[in-house]
């Protein structure tokens, strides 16, 4: 505070003397605004930051108890990053008649899908009435492909070996669990936007999403 000596006359002709405090510009203290101003860090802390957090989030997915977060602070770099991972991944694959193609058609497979089939998804749950952004349920819905995409790594390792008609059931497996522990995780973080009534119509288009995409870790093979 700043104080400020003043000397008035009064009615008699006299001096009036007496200190007045001018609040001084003080910074905000509100919560949810940062203590520092982020456009002058390092760019180092920005990407260490960003990181963290999507690592933060992963957890959410592999440990699902925590609803809000994920729906608050919402964010497309965890499921680009998955989706880039998949696609990469799943490229290269040979074709019906074994010759091998450049692995185009199969990366743009999986960004369409991923990408559109999320859309298809925020928008049936939006008609539904659903209480959530467009972009919290594209970002629940990609960070949600993280069991899927751990299950695309061990198939992966699978494959490595001569396969055989077990280790087929045993990559079937796999993939199926890490769809049905997608398909769990998002319907923890969605679950309580869609009205009791439309819970069942909500889930149908969201099981199909992930469905087709455990469907192609599934067919991926390297012959």
């Amino acid at each position: 505070m700043n104080e400020t000596r003043l000397e008035m006359l009064d009615d008699v002709g006299g001096f009036v003397e007496g200190e007045m405090s001018i609040p001084s510009v003080q910074k905000s203290n509100k919560p949810g605004e940062p203590d520092f101003n982020t456009l002058d860090e390092p760019i180092r802390e920005t990407i260490l930051r960003d990181v963290k957090t999507v690592a933060v989030k992963f957890t959410y997915v592999l440990f699902p108890k925590e609803k809000k977060t994920l729906l608050r602070e919402w964010d497309l770099w965890g499921p680009l990053v998955l989706c880039t991972f998949m696609a990469m991944i799943l490229q290269g694959s040979s074709t019906i008649d074994n010759t091998t193609n450049d692995g185009g058609p199969q990366f743009a497979e999986v960004f369409v899908i991923v990408w559109i089939g999320s859309m298809i998804v925020t928008l049936n749950s939006k008609l539904l009435g659903g209480n959530i952004s467009f972009f919290q349920s594209v970002c629940v819905l990609g960070y949600c492909l993280l069991p899927i995409a751990i299950a695309l790594i061990m198939c992966r390792v699978i494959l490595l070996t001569e396969q055989t008609n077990l280790w087929f059931f045993l990559r079937f497996g796999v993939s199926m669990t890490g769809f049905a522990w997608a398909t769990y995780a998002s319907m923890i973080f969605l679950g309580d936007t869609q009205k009791p009534g439309r819970k069942a119509l909500a889930v149908y288009p969201i099981f199909l999403f992930y469905f087709i995409i455990t469907w192609l870790v599934i067919s991926h093979t390297n012959t």
